[in-house]
């Protein structure tokens, strides 16, 4: 019953469609928050649920998906967090600036692809998010001292 005189009591304000209206739909919306609390008061938790929305663990993300060529701002949004939130975060758990992690960690696994497994750099540097082989080339040999076709 409630909920139907509610519903009832919306029909005269689709009649004013005048600007200045905003603080009537308003109170409108108020009223309607506060009769699903009393009918249902559980949805307290739902609908005043100040937590980040959507941060996720962000070390867990990372080190499953450091190979995808994304840029920061994805990473970002695909965990729930601002870019500057994020690299604020990033650095609180890694130590390290998100670019800086990202190719140390992308150059580690391309070693033990190489030296482990046996693949070829060619094979290596796109499925490790590198952009092209010459960037990764040389990025290899900066961090490892070899070419790493001489690995």
């Amino acid at each position: 019953a409630l909920y139907k005189n509610y519903m009832d009591s919306l029909l005269p304000y689709l009649q004013l469609n005048q600007l200045g209206d905003e603080r009537l739909l308003s109170t409108k919306l108020n009223e309607a928050i506060l009769l699903l609390l009393k009918v249902n008061p559980e949805l307290k938790d739902i609908l005043f649920d100040f937590s980040e929305p959507g941060k996720i663990d962000l070390e867990a993300f990372m080190n499953k998906n450091f190979h995808f060529n994304v840029a920061l701002n994805r990473f970002a949004y695909l965990t729930g967090r601002s870019l500057a939130t994020f690299k604020r975060d990033f650095e609180k758990i890694f130590h390290l600036s998100p670019s800086r992690w990202l190719l140390q960690r992308r150059l580690q696994e391309a070693y033990y692809m190489i030296k482990e497994r046996g693949k070829a750099a060619s094979d290596v540097y796109l499925e490790l998010g590198f952009e092209d082989l010459s960037h990764f080339s040389f990025a290899f040999k900066k961090a490892y001292g070899v070419a790493p076709s001489r690995v």
